[in-house]
């Protein structure tokens, strides 16, 4: 089978409708799985689209960039959450360039949500990866302490080793792109503005303050003055909002009550300090 049959075929399995789920909110794992040789073949076509696209943006070609990023996304087998990922982090630092908050943000959270899956495989699609290594490959195990521990001797403890080591830098790496597409789309949120992207901002910050390990010194400024500044942000935000949202329902209460020979002046509306509520009375 060539692949791009195959292709075309997981990629129909892997956007396959579910009762009460569109296709662009369903991402299952796909029952069609390449070859090594043809994820390399596919991975090689990829990051070649890739270099080609990071070029353009180096050069503020961003409109360009983006569109090349897609060209490398759809040679990406729909199974590799992690080069998946990269890409769609590459895509919002595009968009952000552009100023095109909302789709720097989707991007963004796009490339978390590949992360999200990679981290917390499905058990179809861990099962076909356990198959696919095979059950006379070596491994490593964990007791309930946590301490990885090697198989017996009936496995070459160098393969043992260098598998961990492989899983520790693929851990690392995840973390690194996970940072990235966290700081793009707390920018995004922060300069899209409004009471929930701010409070958004506010909560990727939040995720971003314990990986100050592997932030550069420039972006952990940028998370901690956030952090102090946000609340306040905030919090005038909510209370446009919520006097534009009472500014709307007053207008809609005079049309009901105006057939009876009322209007809302009729009545008073008294916040609540502590919690930020309104409640209603009469006047008078």
């Amino acid at each position: 089978m060539s692949i791009s049959r195959k292709r075309s075929e997981a990629d129909a399995a892997d956007t396959e409708p579910t009762p009460g789920k569109g296709k662009e909110e369903l991402h299952l794992p796909s029952a069609i799985r390449f070859s090594p040789e043809e994820e390399a073949a596919l991975l090689s076509e990829s990051n070649a689209e890739k270099s080609t696209a990071n070029d353009l943006f180096k050069s503020a070609h961003y409109s360009q960039a983006i569109s090349v990023y897609d060209r490398a996304l759809a040679s990406v087998p729909n199974y590799l959450e992690y080069d998946i990922a990269v890409l769609k982090s590459n895509i919002a630092a595009c968009h952000l360039k552009l100023s095109d908050w909302k789709a720097a943000i989707d991007e963004a959270t796009k490339s978390l949500e590949a992360l999200d899956r990679l981290e917390s495989p499905s058990p179809a699609s861990k099962d076909v990866d356990d198959k696919r290594e095979g059950s006379g490959a070596a491994e490593a195990t964990k007791d309930d302490g946590g301490i990885v521990e090697l198989a017996d001797d009936e496995v070459d403890e160098s393969e043992a080793l260098e598998k961990i080591e492989k899983d520790d830098r693929r851990k690392d790496d995840i973390r690194r792109i996970r940072a990235k597409a966290l700081m793009r789309r707390a920018k995004a949120r922060s300069e899209k503005g409004g009471w929930g992207e701010l409070q958004g901002a506010l909560e990727d910050y939040q995720s971003l303050s314990p990986l100050s390990s592997i932030l550069s010194p420039s972006d952990m400024k940028i998370v901690n003055t956030a952090l102090r500044t946000l609340p306040a942000q905030i919090a005038v935000a909510k209370e446009k909002e919520m006097g534009e949202m009472m500014g709307k329902l007053k207008e809609l209460g005079n049309g009901i009550l105006k057939p009876f020979g009322l209007s809302t002046d009729s009545f008073k509306f008294e916040k609540d300090e502590k919690t930020g509520g309104y409640s209603i009375g009469m006047n008078g």
